[in-house]
């Protein structure tokens, strides 16, 4: 009946389009297009040099590199000389191939002990939230070549988190199951230190949440002297669990629970406890409030032999940072300081202490710009030590010896980043130390003496350069990647030099930008625009550093007959003070809307080769959340959006990172609906790509499954990529970044062609 005369006209339908040359045509990119994006993502052609990784030895007088090995598949230890590059195999991989093993160990990380008389291997590895944190340890005594696995053969395969050497290298301690242990470094039994671990409760690791939002992985602390060690425990009992469905890797479905806060839901109850490395009774530190509406982002014990702990305690809110000494012996709280801000605080992840442990360095916004201070340990007066209107914007080194604090800032240009140092002893305005020839982006690795760094520097249009340089004054020693094949091979695709763009707003302000233009740029001609957004306050876009794959893809779609570019509005975190980053705190989304709709425009009237009638938008995590924004908003702006992994309902993002901008959503409410482009989904006229995948456990599918469903309600064409199983990176699997990528090229080309 009527059944089968519907199937026989699909079948009829599907066969007909199967013989259509321009149906077959529109699902597979141009040969020319998908030889570009070939090349970009799948040949090869365009990977880096690599260098190490190399991490520093000998208190800083030498570096280790990993190299592959002559006489075995592995890598042998090679150690370098800094002053004179002489170089020497420290441990051949012959000595890394466990017993009854034919292979060595690969090493995926590692750790000499303090004496230098054993090596701590880490392999074998597996991921738990978003990094690879457990895997198998083994230690090498390098007098013996003694090479035993660490928890010996009872211990369950890639199981082991976090092992490190006590100071004093005849120890190992370790999380297995979420409890702690501690064994003797040559092999013996261990003894565990914490009993109450279950599915809920851990022990010297951490929860999702604050991996992703505060980079807190390894749990616990060795005390200076060895005989105790401070970790956090993490109660997750009242975090509900978070459900994704794997549907591919069986044959029935399974769920994939993750203890996830989405905001102004229950977070972990955490605290810091201190055990003797013998075993014994744990004592909790004194922290006050309710531990499941504070956190406990920084824990490291102070220096001086007192038996102290430095704790940074924040509230939910993040507005308020309580810097606090902890006496491990008794658990009470002194308090040294607290940084408080009406927006937020962010995290300091790295404190410096100053020679007799007296001081550490601390960075805060307290007059506008993020400066470093030197603050007592006693919690008197602080001191300015980089006056002047400008951020700093991370600490590079402190050599305490020649008294001359390193830093990172870009005082004219919040593209760029340079080194500079100021003075201990006298502050006053920094000395650059970055080559003047050299405008772009500068990174240093220093030395612990702070006498040699690995520079890398690099350009939008040229590739980085790593160099070996000497300080105090920061001349090159010898250059250690060259990137040769790589600039050769780019040659063609940097033609055309980047424009960087300074763009006015209405109200004032300016944003950077930069657009990328055809190599065979005609000005008489009117182009497309493709803007790439991020637009969040964890990124920026507009950087004079090279940019890899991404950027290369960027400029062959310029080629093909597109101006691609990117603006950085307010909220971002450029180095432009304090209120450029703040001002958006309470409603993330509407301004940063607002500034890259408005940006867009003044850029196409200032370029009358910019077509303002052919606007497009991408963009990935944040990015992809503007670009929900930028369609829905303003749909009159853009004609065709691509969102990857985007946030469309702000309520089912996480605690820390949500509520640090926005407060809860109980607090908040209108914020939380003008900021959600969920909300405004009615306003969509043109062209929208979504794609995310299932598997994401950072911003859940879920947010857009429900966005899916609002535009279905309000009978909106879209077209939708899913990715099963694939996380935020939406990179797992053979293949996948190479279709993802061929994907967005022809949805752009097809729907938004570069010649009308």
């Amino acid at each position: 009946g009527v059944e089968v005369s519907m199937k026989r006209f699909v079948h009829a339908a599907i066969a007909a389009l199967a013989l259509t040359p321009s149906a077959a045509r529109a699902q597979q990119l141009p040969a020319r297009l998908d030889s570009a994006v070939r090349r970009i993502f799948d040949s090869g052609a365009y990977a880096p040099q690599r260098f190490g990784p190399a991490r520093w030895a000998d208190g800083g007088n030498s570096y280790l590199t990993l190299e592959p090995s002559s006489a075995v598949n592995g890598y042998d230890f090679v150690e370098y000389d800094a002053a004179t590059g002489a170089r020497s195999v420290k441990v051949p991989a012959t000595e890394l191939v466990p017993a009854g093993a034919k292979q060595p160990l690969v090493p995926q990380d590692y750790a000499f002990s303090a004496d230098g008389h054993e090596l701590l291997i880490f392999t074998n590895t597996r991921r738990v939230w978003r990094e690879n944190t457990r895997g198998d340890y083994w230690v090498l005594d390098l007098a013996t070549k003694a090479l035993h696995q660490v928890g010996g053969p009872r211990v369950p395969e890639s199981r082991l988190m976090y092992a490190k050497f006590s100071p004093d290298g005849s120890r190992v301690a370790y999380v297995l199951y979420g409890d702690l242990y501690v064994e003797p470094a040559a092999g013996g039994p261990a003894t565990r230190l914490t009993h109450d671990a279950t599915a809920t409760l851990v022990n010297g690791m951490s929860d999702w949440v604050y991996e992703e939002e505060f980079g807190l992985r390894d749990g616990f602390r060795w005390a200076p002297d060895g005989r105790s060690i401070a970790f956090w425990q993490f109660d997750m009992s009242g975090v509900r669990d978070y459900l994704m469905l794997n549907v591919t890797d069986s044959l029935y479905p399974f769920t994939v629970p993750v203890q996830y806060p989405v905001a102004g839901t229950t977070n972990s109850a955490v605290r810091v406890g201190v055990v003797p490395a013998a075993g014994g009774k744990v004592t909790w530190i004194r922290l006050p409030g309710d531990p499941r509406n504070n956190y406990v982002p920084f824990m490291e014990w102070a220096p001086g032999g007192q038996g102290q702990l430095l704790i940074q305690h924040m509230n939910r809110a993040q507005n308020r940072d309580a810097v606090v000494l902890a006496d491990a012996a008794t658990g009470d709280v002194h308090p040294v300081f607290t940084e408080s801000d009406s927006a937020w605080v962010d995290l300091v992840d790295d404190v410096h202490w100053l020679p007799g442990g007296k001081a550490f360095l601390w960075p805060s916004e307290r007059d506008g710009w993020r400066h470093i201070y030197e603050v007592p340990r006693d919690g008197g007066p602080q001191r300015l030590l980089t006056p002047g209107g400008y951020d700093v914007v991370s600490v590079a080194a402190v050599d305490d010896a020649a008294g001359w604090l390193y830093v990172i800032a870009s005082p004219e240009n919040a593209t760029q980043r340079y080194l500079y140092r100021v003075s201990l002893a006298h502050p006053g305005a920094p000395q650059r130390l970055s080559p003047a020839d050299q405008p772009g982006s500068h990174s240093y690795d220093f030395s612990p003496n702070a006498h040699w760094a690995f520079h890398t520097y690099s350009t939008f249009d040229s590739p980085p350069v790593m160099d070996l340089v000497r300080f105090p004054d920061g001349t090159p020693a010898r250059t250690l990647v060259t990137n040769d094949r790589l600039r050769a091979a780019v040659a063609d695709a940097v033609r055309m030099p980047v424009q960087f763009l300074k763009v006015p707003l209405a109200d004032g302000a300016t944003l950077d930008g930069y657009m990328i233009r055809p190599s065979d740029f005609d000005p008489n001609k009117r182009y497309p625009v493709l803007v790439n957004v991020y637009g969040e306050p964890a990124a920026q876009t507009v950087m004079d550093r090279w940019g890899g794959s991404t950027m290369l893809w960027h400029r062959m779609l310029a080629d093909q007959g597109y101006l691609v570019v990117s603006f950085d509005n307010r909220g971002t975190p450029a180095p432009k003070g304090r209120a450029w980053r703040k001002i958006v705190y309470g409603s993330i989304g509407p301004l940063a809307s607002q500034e890259q709709a408005e940006a867009v425009l003044a850029f196409a009237r200032s370029h009358p080769y910019a077509d303002s009638a052919r606007i497009a938008i991408w963009g990935w995590s944040g990015g992809g959340t503007n670009t929900l924004n930028a369609m829905f908003r303003y749909p009159d702006v853009y004609q065709l959006g691509m969102a990857v992994a985007p946030v469309p309902d702000q309520r089912l993002y996480d605690t820390i990172y949500q509520e640090r901008y926005m407060g809860t959503p109980q607090e908040n409410p209108e914020g939380y609906r003008r900021g959600s482009a969920i909300n405004f989904a009615g306003g969509l006229k043109g062209k929208l790509l979504i794609v995310h995948g299932t598997g994401d456990d950072n911003v859940h599918w879920a947010g857009t499954a429900r966005l899916v469903n609002r535009l279905i309600a309000l009978d909106k064409q879209f077209d939708f990529e899913v990715y099963p199983n694939r996380t935020h990176c939406i990179c797992e699997g053979e293949g996948t970044t190479l279709q993802l990528f061929s994907t967005l090229t022809r949805y752009l080309t097809t729907n938004l062609p570069p010649t009308p």
